[in-house]
């Protein structure tokens, strides 16, 4: 593993202000969470960013990930249904006759209106000069890839593609929900969205026996971000993940 650090810029967005009274439980929070409510509050946001790696010391950089997380799927709909116990037992099967959860879920009707507000957000921050995505990945769950290709439909220039990067996904649990589809089934339902290099047919990484821990979660996370730093020039990326790729913070 490489010895690359990162850390966080703290002090521009409401979700590490301790003190905010904005509801940062709400999907998306006013200005997708930046502090500054100017009307040019994105270019001096971009400002900032650009003056940070102008003099940053070498081996340093900075950029802009914007996390997305995917919309309602069946398999919350199915977690809401029934207890945390019941649950613990049914998230092994595919379905219980009404809903089916297993393998890799769609996304509800809620989870694509979930999706198309994010979209209506980022059009209405345009209007204040946010900075688009210049390269964006996605979690190779069905749920993640739709809920990205909604969010930015009709935002991006020609030829702007995701790619779908297996290390992009939620903990893995023993839950099918979390199982992923062959790739070529994916790229048959998603043909604009290519696959990083070495993307396996079979989902390698779920086993029906084993719960991922966090600390095999963190060292995911890392190698995703070892990815972007070390490959890619772009300042401002995005990344639509199913669940929550975290390292607890």
């Amino acid at each position: 593993m490489s010895m690359q650090h990162y850390t966080t810029l703290r002090g521009l967005f409401l979700q590490d202000d301790p003190e905010s009274e904005v509801n940062l439980n709400a999907a998306i929070p006013p200005r997708f969470g930046l502090k500054d409510d100017s009307d040019d509050r994105w270019v001096k946001f971009q400002g900032e960013i650009e003056r940070l790696n102008a003099s940053a010391p070498s081996g340093t950089q900075y950029k802009v990930i914007f996390l997305g997380r995917h919309g309602e799927g069946y398999h919350n709909v199915a977690m809401d249904k029934y207890t945390t116990e019941e649950w613990s037992s049914w998230a092994r099967l595919n379905g219980d006759g009404e809903l089916v959860w297993g393998p890799d879920p769609d996304l509800t009707e809620l989870g694509v209106e979930q999706a198309r507000n994010a979209n209506r957000t980022w059009k209405k921050e345009l209007e204040y000069n946010i900075p688009l995505p210049e390269k964006l990945y996605t979690s190779p769950l069905r749920r993640a890839i739709k809920t990205n290709k909604v969010t930015f439909e009709g935002l991006l220039r020609p030829g702007l593609n995701t790619t779908i990067v297996e290390n992009i996904r939620e903990k893995n649990c023993v839950s099918t929900c979390d199982k992923r589809r062959k790739k070529s089934e994916i790229a048959s339902d998603f043909p604009d969205y290519p696959f990083e290099d070495g993307f396996p047919e079979e989902d390698e990484t779920w086993d029906p026996d084993v719960r991922e821990t966090i600390e095999q979660l963190a060292i995911r996370a890392k190698k995703v971000l070892d990815m972007i730093f070390d490959n890619d020039e772009e300042q401002c990326m995005s990344g639509t993940i199913s669940g929550s790729l975290h390292t607890e913070g």
